[in-house]
């Protein structure tokens, strides 16, 4: 018997850091923990409002993913007993990465902060002294990075059906942008999240998509992720060429590109460094959607914010992909009660680079992502690590500071995949034999790391050395699918 999945409508309660617990719906302190006072009690004026505007209200307000808003005394006083008991357990915020490495805007809390919360709360939640109140963060209409320089909309919202198999569908918004601009954020907003699983985004200065659009008489055009380059394909750019040249191209370059993409419980990121996408004037924006019927007919119609940069990058950069085409050529193949099923990938690095971000991808089975970094002189760093992978917290990270790699240093990427009864994500129950595919119940998995050469004419010779690293993942294919111990 098939387990269900998950509903979405279930997973966007979790969506940035939200949580709904049955039997948790008091805001008042346990009846049975006395009321104490004193000079070190904590308050929310002056202990609790600042952990909450850092690492909570980014999703916990009104607009946002989140089904309540903890922006006031009020909201947080109501969610208290709640607030404490998922942040003591580590199940809130959601924070998936480790690591040798420190990430930009961490969500996770200190064991003193997870404590103070639960000071307070057994305290009887006081406000505090009105002078001790940072300043609230200020959103835009549910904009995470502001208001954006340019907000795009799907034409015609897109009917998802109650039931069916997953969908794959392609969208064309027109830019109309009069010239040249560079991309420096991306954010996007599902119309239905609870339909919507993954967006990769793309740009096409061809007009090709355009004419794709609506033939079939429904919103956008069919297929899976390599379909919208079919119909973009300008130049014989295909998607393993897009990947490769994830900058976003440059003046002159390909008048297709890729410009990164949007999973469940990701959040927009801004590039670092004055980095940015390239894209030229006249192009439409392409979403290649990957929708989930959740057994209700929902009505879906997505809104994509731009930010421009102000000026333009003094550097391009490159995203190595781990395996490849999110494992496509690793030939995943788990029989059905294998725990342990692991697929492994290496690449050395050509030239040197400096590592700026990272992020992965996989679906249920997966539950432990490494990439370990080897340096020339043997020593090792981990440039991200989830040992507990969850489907739903699909999030970018962005390196506090850059992370050196030198020439001769090798990647080394393991996806270890549980495929057994005992795992409480595996979709199916009894465990069937899964192997790669685009459903969500199929699998696949991969690792991206961001990063730019250390010289600009070095671009060249690191793309070169990661297409024939491709080649070669394709002519080791036929050796087994991937590891497994």
């Amino acid at each position: 018997m098939q387990r269900p999945v998950l509903p979405l409508s279930l997973l966007a309660l979790f969506l940035g850091g939200a949580a709904l617990f049955a039997g948790q719906t008091g805001g008042t302190a346990p009846k049975d923990t006395p009321v104490r006072h004193g000079e070190n009690t904590p308050t929310y004026n002056k202990d609790i409002a600042p952990i909450v505007y850092s690492r909570c209200s980014t999703c916990h307000h009104t607009g946002q993913v989140a089904p309540f808003s903890l922006l006031t005394y009020s909201d947080m006083k109501k969610r208290g007993t709640q607030v404490a008991t998922v942040t003591k357990s580590k199940y809130m915020p959601p924070w998936k990465a480790f690591g040798d490495c420190s990430f930009r805007d961490n969500r996770s809390l200190t064991d003193a902060e997870i404590a103070t919360i639960n000071r307070w709360v057994e305290a009887g939640m006081p406000e505090g002294k009105s002078a001790d109140l940072p300043p609230a963060p200020k959103f835009t209409d549910g904009w995470l990075l502001g208001k954006p320089d340019l907000i795009v909309k799907m034409p015609k919202a897109f009917r998802v059906p109650a039931e069916g198999p997953d969908i794959y569908r392609n969208f064309t918004l027109p830019l109309n942008l009069p010239n040249d601009v560079y991309i420096r954020a991306i954010d996007f907003e599902p119309g239905k999240r609870t339909v919507v699983h993954h967006s990769l985004f793309f740009f096409d200065a061809t007009g090709n998509a355009r004419k794709k659009e609506g033939q079939d008489g429904q919103p956008g055009f069919s297929g899976g992720m390599g379909s919208v380059f079919a119909g973009v394909q300008g130049g014989g750019v295909g998607l393993l060429g897009l990947l490769i040249n994830e900058g976003g191209g440059q003046k002159g370059g390909s008048p297709i590109g890729s410009l990164g993409g949007w999973a469940v419980g990701a959040q927009p990121v801004a590039m670092p460094n004055g980095l940015a996408y390239f894209v030229p004037k006249d192009s439409d924006l392409i979403l290649s959607t990957h929708f989930h019927p959740t057994g209700k007919v929902e009505e879906e119609q997505s809104s994509v914010g731009l930010y421009f940069a102000q000026k333009p990058p003094t550097k391009q950069f490159a995203g190595v992909q781990l395996p490849p085409l999110f494992g496509a050529l690793s030939g995943i193949d788990i029989p059905a009660g294998t725990k342990n099923y692991t697929v492994e990938d290496e690449f050395t690095l050509p030239v040197d680079v400096k590592a700026f971000g990272v992020s992965a991808h996989a679906h249920y089975l997966a539950h432990d992502i490494t990439l370990i970094a080897t340096l020339p002189d043997g020593r090792k760093k981990n440039l991200l690590a989830i040992p507990d992978w969850d489907f739903n917290w699909q999030d970018q990270y962005i390196y506090q500071q850059d992370e050196s790699l030198p020439k001769g240093t090798i990647l080394h990427c393991r996806m270890i995949y549980d495929n057994s009864a005992q795992n409480p994500r595996n979709p199916t129950s009894p465990p069937k034999h899964v192997k790669w595919g685009e459903q969500t119940t199929d699998e696949m998995g991969s690792i991206t790391l961001r990063l730019v050469t250390n010289n600009e004419s070095d671009l060249p010779v690191l793309q070169s050395a990661y297409k024939a690293h491709v080649l070669e993942v394709v002519m080791n294919r036929s050796k087994g699918p991937g590891k497994r111990p």
